[in-house]
């Protein structure tokens, strides 16, 4: 089957890539707007850069309208954010952020989320997260630029909270028991430890 994407409404494309790019590892993004009131939200168009400087991205789409997202004003003001990654007992909790609040409402509160102080940045992080990445704004650019449909927002790292429960006998972190909370398409989700995980060294 041939999909000619020049045909395509952008929700259509949008359908098909999402379903077809999978797993996609999901954001919850942590922010503080100008009164200090804190914002959460999940992103699944996000990954991993570079390690040089450590920088990762994450790309929120515009609302109906063209409004902006508050994740995206918060950051764009106060060039801090925190990525956290949820574990799958905690998808209930991801999803009812995505539910689109009134600004200045904090999705903690809303959904009865526990936050936790970052030691870097401002925003608070998500408690019992897998894992929290606290960021500085690197770079935001609209794209495209002509007819913006999201916003491209690059985060340099400067530290992680990680679970103690990941770590091996060393204090280095154990891949197979990282257990992520994931994105499908349409409302399928799903977790990273699962029993057809395999190990592949790479050929010397």
């Amino acid at each position: 089957m041939l999909i000619d994407f020049a045909g395509l409404k952008p929700v259509e494309a949008y359908e098909w890539m999402s379903a077809l790019i999978v797993p996609r590892p999901i954001a919850w993004v942590s922010t503080l707007d100008g009164q200090g009131r804190a914002n959460l939200a999940p992103f699944s168009f996000f990954q991993m850069i570079t390690g040089k400087p450590p920088t990762l991205l994450i790309c929120p789409l515009l609302q109906r309208g063209g409004k902006l997202k508050d994740t995206v004003n918060n950051i764009s003001a106060s060039g801090e954010f925190v990525v956290n990654l949820a574990a799958p007992a905690q998808a209930q909790a991801l999803n009812a952020t995505s539910f689109p609040f009134e600004a200045g409402v904090s999705e903690f509160e809303a959904c009865g989320l526990q936050a936790a102080p970052s030691q870097l940045v401002q925003p608070p992080r998500v408690e019992g997260a897998v894992a929290s990445f606290e960021c500085k704004l690197a770079l935001m650019e609209p794209y495209p630029r002509h007819e913006p449909s999201c916003h491209l927002i690059f985060g340099q790292v400067l530290a992680a909270h990680v679970d103690d429960q990941l770590l091996d006998a060393d204090g280095k972190l154990d891949p197979g028991q990282v257990d992520l909370l994931f994105r499908m398409g349409g409302e399928w989700y799903g977790r990273s430890r699962t029993e057809s995980n395999f190990t592949l060294p790479r050929p010397r």
